[in-house]
């Protein structure tokens, strides 16, 4: 059986990103070590088990005209729920950024938010 385990999310600072991952969506920190090259190996999870992300800080010009784009303005992320009034509430507290009003649609309730860098997401509760 194979899965994916880990999806690269470029970003301009560790400790900024961790922050917002961990305390405005949730997630949990699974891991941060040093790396001989003088970056860090950083993961967060929602901690639903199923794939986490990698905090790549962003090296050279490249990279970096990436951050918070890197899927050319489309929703790139999306984050499952299980119950999205609450979850939006919480996010919201914190001062996360939606970018529409919810829409429930038959596939469930769902809106778009920017994580701290513009990347966009979806907060999606699926339909039962």
């Amino acid at each position: 059986m194979s899965r994916i385990a880990l999806v690269t999310l470029v970003v301009d600072d560790y400790d900024e990103a961790i922050r917002f991952y961990t305390e405005a969506l949730g997630f949990r920190l699974v891991e941060d070590a040093p790396r001989p090259d003088g970056s860090r190996w950083v993961v967060v999870s929602p901690g639903d088990g199923g794939a986490a992300l990698l905090l790549a800080r962003a090296k050279g010009d490249g990279q970096r005209t990436r951050v918070g784009d890197q899927t050319g303005g489309r929703v790139g992320f999306f984050l499952h729920t299980d119950d999205f009034a609450r979850d939006r509430a919480r996010m919201l507290a914190a001062g996360v950024t939606f970018l529409e009003e919810p829409r429930h649609e038959p596939y469930g309730s769902v809106a778009v938010f920017r994580d701290l860098y513009g990347n966009r997401w979806d907060l999606l509760q699926p339909a039962r």
